[in-house]
């Protein structure tokens, strides 16, 4: 079972702001199903609109969060962030001062000590980069356990953006949920997000943040595949080897009499193929040309990728 606690705070007395709750509404919606529409995390949303997110409220759903045993757990954050002698914190919607804060620390602490397989943190919010930090250590460096992953809005020291009423990290985050991070098979994971959110913000902007201490990156939403898995567990049938050139003719198009229906199927998948950029044609511009002139088509470096996953049964 996998967990998500999406919290998003306008209503401070103190600076209060404007799209906090808007963006944990999207990556509660986002979070909750699939593409498909098949359950992804079971959420908890708590918006200080609803209720009274304080301290008290905030530490116990924190809790609650990151009880139980063997699953995933995903904490999202919106809100105002702050930094003290003691390191950064999170501010709850009755937090006037650091005293009613809730230092970062004691997050990781509450996600150190869960059972959980896999622990997700999302902060959106200013100096969320010092998530993880040591204090003491030289340069603050990050040493978190097994099976976490942080993604930041910030760097350690800097103040978060809101743009048109909503974050500007959310923004990038809910659009890399919906597909822009997604692979071929549509799986979307803590990295790809990062790498999504990275290109997208300039040198001047404020800089995303991600640590992670994993062995391997499990997908956070499934998107929308680009192709089938059961047309990518046909390369190695089309093709010998990886770098097998495919030889086709005019039996492969539909326009040949008479009608090849085999090849015919063959080439809608081999132009599947072609559009997720796997393959290319030999000595043509077009896949099209490359059959009616009896040509080629070969495997990109991407499709080798995906050829050898298939040949291991890996999709």
């Amino acid at each position: 079972m996998k967990k998500a606690l999406l919290v998003g705070i306008d209503a401070y007395e103190r600076s209060p702001l404007e799209g906090c709750e808007a963006d944990a509404r999207l990556v509660e919606t986002l979070l909750r199903r699939n593409a498909d529409g098949s359950p992804n995390f079971h959420c908890r949303l708590l918006v200080s609109s609803e209720s009274e997110v304080d301290q008290e409220a905030l530490l116990k759903a924190l809790e609650e969060l990151f009880e139980g045993g063997d699953d995933t757990r995903l904490f999202y954050f919106a809100g105002h962030g702050a930094r003290g002698d003691a390191g950064p914190y999170i501010l709850p919607s009755n937090a006037k001062d650091h005293l009613l804060g809730i230092p970062m620390s004691t997050i990781r602490s509450l996600a150190e000590k869960s059972k959980s397989r896999e622990v997700l943190v999302i902060l959106d919010c200013c100096y969320a980069g010092g998530f993880g930090n040591n204090e003491d250590s030289i340069a603050g460096q990050a040493e978190i356990r097994s099976g976490m992953s942080i993604l930041a809005a910030t760097r350690p020291t800097e103040r978060a953006s809101e743009v048109d009423g909503h974050g500007v990290f959310t923004t990038l985050l809910c659009a890399a949920l919906e597909g822009g991070a997604a692979d071929i098979l549509g799986r979307v994971t803590m990295a790809s997000i990062y790498a999504y959110i990275d290109r997208a913000l300039g040198a001047w902007h404020q800089r995303p943040t991600f640590k992670a201490h994993l062995s391997t990156f499990s997908s956070i939403r499934d998107a929308k595949e680009g192709i089938e898995p059961a047309i990518l567990r046909l390369l190695p049938e089309y093709f010998e080897t990886a770098d097998t050139e495919l030889e086709l003719d005019p039996s492969y198009e539909p326009s040949e009499q008479p009608r090849d229906e085999k090849n015919e199927r063959t080439f809608r998948h081999l132009q599947t193929l072609r559009d997720n950029h796997l393959l290319v044609p030999v000595g043509e511009d077009a896949l099209y040309y490359a059959a009616v002139n009896s040509k080629a088509c070969k495997l990109t470096r991407l499709g080798r990728y995906y050829w050898q996953l298939a040949k291991d049964g890996l999709i």
